[in-house]
């Protein structure tokens, strides 16, 4: 097309955090490809980098901030201060401008924590925005306000991975850079849809593995990924960590393990190697006792062999930390890999697949209850996102502000989220589009999304990617919203631009970032930067020590207990069918971008359910209604397969129509408060 210009930036979907090339004409893109000399991307983008950026022009796009007419009349001092700035919307809302908007969450905020005191408010969000916005803030949250309640969307998700390995090596990210998957030897793929929710690095998987017939898939349901595999594993349900110290046990049983790594790099293996041999649940041989899963008993020693004596990477996903146990069970990982040397080299490492963005760079940045930026230790701890519903039903929490997090979709329990949040005086969103926390909120403010704006991302490999605006937007970045707020309050706020804040970043965050300024980020925008980033960057980590204190990696076993699917089946008990759920390539998280994509939404436009052939019987309509006791789904079309197993439905969870998420409690991870999506037991009821 004549008269176009390419704009580089980082692409707004997955943790990959792929290089694109934006085709811009007057301040319209017409089409985005990878970078042709991208690092990441290797001049390929999954259907949603290609195609998903209609959602900067769809007519419901949030252009002007919202006041709802029933927060209105409750605050008639608020309401006085900025009438001349209001006019009129529909039967709901008002339209306001940002200025009036902000001074009506200003002067709320401060009526509330004059009323309630400074820790009656929380905020959440920040992995679907800039390094710069989550930072602020968190920053605004506990020092403007006094409140240490901030919290993201890794509680959802990947917050079991940051437990578990700083709990074992200090450092709760990837270890090694994607390219490094060719030089490896092995490959162990746990728990995760590689091809559907991070496909341009299950390219690379798929292409050694394709070439050296050297990988391992491990999951609940037949995915793509195992038409590749040499190993091809199907679990039962919550049997993760089983089979992982199982792993570990065939390891230490046939010796396998690296003695001189372990005397020089690691402490408490001796403890460990005891605990483990005289756990009945660790030997493989337990499964010869599991009808059904009798293979395993042979597969999962092969596996660990090969493991052991190659070069090899894991890779996991939200199908490992999605259970009550997922931090143990990252640690369960983590113990493979120092047992075996597989750490700290070229080919060997620790890939855990993040799912936004920038909910690394968010986690990075502090926006975590119990870690402070750079991961230091906050002046106060604050709560955990399932703590903060729980005090807000019972009324300790009166204000929110929410960034980019649709909390009544993307949580679980629904059903109590809801009531709970209706106990606030306060809900302030900051959106793209009115989600389904949006509509329930008292003021929604629109702002820029990641194609808009200037701001650094960091990806699943910790790698710094400094973002340029494609397209010219009037809205105001999610940092200029808080800056608004927080001078009203307190006034001591001045940043003119983003890089003003990155800056500060830099000097607070110093341990990662110090060496990665603005000028070297735009300089090496196409290869990145992966934290820490000194004089130079570090793209292997703990090629010498690990980030404990003491630099050593430590074991911390924790048994198996025995629970759900594999307690029936080897009480041969099976009884009822156990869902399962997770992403599909067309889709992201909450879809608020992606369905407003036509090339994206017509390829996954409801939310479909898998069931097994054999189970037909109890099927006879075109859809059910899935139920449990905290709530029942929408009536889901029923799609029979052999791809999952009988007794086990998979779906997934993007559109919020569907009510997935009203079907799961609080059950959750009992270390990170992360819930237990990835299995749940559910009851069948036949829709019209």
């Amino acid at each position: 097309m004549e008269h176009t210009h390419t704009i580089d930036s980082v692409c707004t979907y997955c943790g990959v955090g792929c290089d694109i090339a934006a085709e811009v004409q007057d301040n319209t893109i017409y089409a985005i490809n990878a970078h042709p000399e991208g690092v990441v991307s290797q001049g390929k983008l999954c259907v949603k980098g290609k195609y998903g950026f209609d959602f900067l022009t769809a007519p419901d796009r949030l252009k002007t901030p919202r006041i709802k007419k029933r927060f209105l009349a409750n605050n008639p001092a608020i309401f006085e201060a900025i009438a001349p700035l209001l006019k009129e919307y529909d039967e709901v809302w008002m339209e306001a401008a940002l200025d009036a908007a902000t001074t009506a969450v200003a002067m709320k905020l401060q009526e509330i924590r004059q009323k309630y005191g400074a820790k009656s408010i929380c905020a959440l969000g920040g992995a679907r925005t800039s390094c710069e916005s989550a930072y602020l803030l968190q920053k605004f949250t506990r020092h403007t306000l006094g409140s240490p309640h901030v919290d993201n969307c890794a509680r959802v998700c990947h917050a079991p991975s940051l437990k578990g390995m700083r709990e074992t090596i200090g450092e709760g990210a990837a270890t090694n850079p994607y390219n490094d998957i060719y030089n490896t030897e092995f490959m162990i793929v746990i728990g995760s849809n590689t091809t559907e929710a991070h496909p341009i690095i299950s390219n690379r998987i798929v292409d050694v593995a394709t070439k050296h017939d050297n990988l391992a898939v491990f999951d609940v349901r037949e995915i793509t990924l195992h038409r590749f595999a040499k190993y091809k594993a199907i679990l039962p349900h919550e049997a993760n960590l089983m089979v992982l110290n199982m792993l570990a046990y065939v390891i230490i049983d046939e010796e396998l393990y690296d003695e001189h790594f372990l005397e020089d790099r690691t402490k408490g293996f001796a403890e460990f190697k005891e605990k483990i041999l005289s756990d009945p649940f660790a030997n493989p041989a337990y499964f010869e006792t599991i009808s059904g899963y009798e293979h395993l008993s042979k597969l999962i020693p092969k596996v660990a062999r090969e493991y052991a004596l190659k070069n090899s990477m894991i890779f996991w996903g939200l199908g490992i930390t999605e259970h009550v146990d997922g931090s143990q069970a990252v640690m369960a990982i983590i113990h493979l890999a120092l047992m075996t040397g597989n750490v700290g080299k070229s080919g060997a490492g620790l890939m855990p697949l993040r799912g936004q963005n920038n909910v690394q760079g968010a986690c990075d940045m502090g926006m975590l209850p119990n870690y402070a930026p750079d991961y230091q230790e906050p002046k106060e701890t604050g709560m955990m996102t399932p703590d903060l519903i729980n005090a807000m039903q019972e009324g300790r929490i009166k204000a929110l502000l929410n960034m980019g997090e649709d909390i009544t979709h993307i949580h679980p329990n629904t059903n109590k989220i809801t009531k709970a949040i209706e106990n606030l005086e306060l809900i302030v969103v900051q959106e793209l589009f009115m989600t389904d926390i949006a509509a329930r909120a008292d003021i929604v403010i629109g702002v820029k999304s990641a194609y808009e704006k200037t701001g650094v991302y960091v990806n699943a490999m910790r790698r710094l990617h400094l973002s340029q605006p494609l397209v010219h937007s009037n809205l105001p970045d999610d940092w200029e919203v808080i800056q608004q707020i927080e001078n009203k309050l307190a006034g001591e706020y001045h940043y003119s631009d983003s890089k003003g804040i990155w800056n500060e970043v830099r000097e607070v965050a110093y341990r990662r970032f110090s060496g990665a300024s603005y000028t070297r980020l735009e300089r090496h925008r196409v290869r990145g930067l992966q934290w820490p980033v000194h004089t130079e960057d570090t793209p292997i980590l703990h090629q010498l020590d690990f980030r404990t204190e003491d630099g050593y990696g430590r074991f911390c076993y924790h048994p198996y207990l025995l629970r759900g699917m594999v307690q029936e089946l080897t009480n041969n008990a099976l009884t009822g069918y156990y869902l399962t759920t997770g992403r599909t390539l067309a889709q992201y998280n909450n879809a608020s971008q992606t369905s407003r994509s036509e090339k994206l939404n017509k390829r996954y436009d409801e939310t479909v359910l898998l069931v097994h052939k054999e189970d037909a019987k109890d099927f006879p309509t075109p859809y059910v209604v899935l139920q449990t006791a905290f709530g029942k789904s929408a009536p889901l079309r029923v799609k029979f397969t052999d791809k999952v197993q009988p007794k086990t439905l998979f779906c997934t969870f993007h559109h919020a129509t569907s009510n997935i998420n009203h079907l799961f409690g609080d059950r959750r991870d009992n270390l990170t408060g992360t819930a237990a999506f990835k299995s749940i037991k559910v009851a069948i009821i036949q829709a019209p």
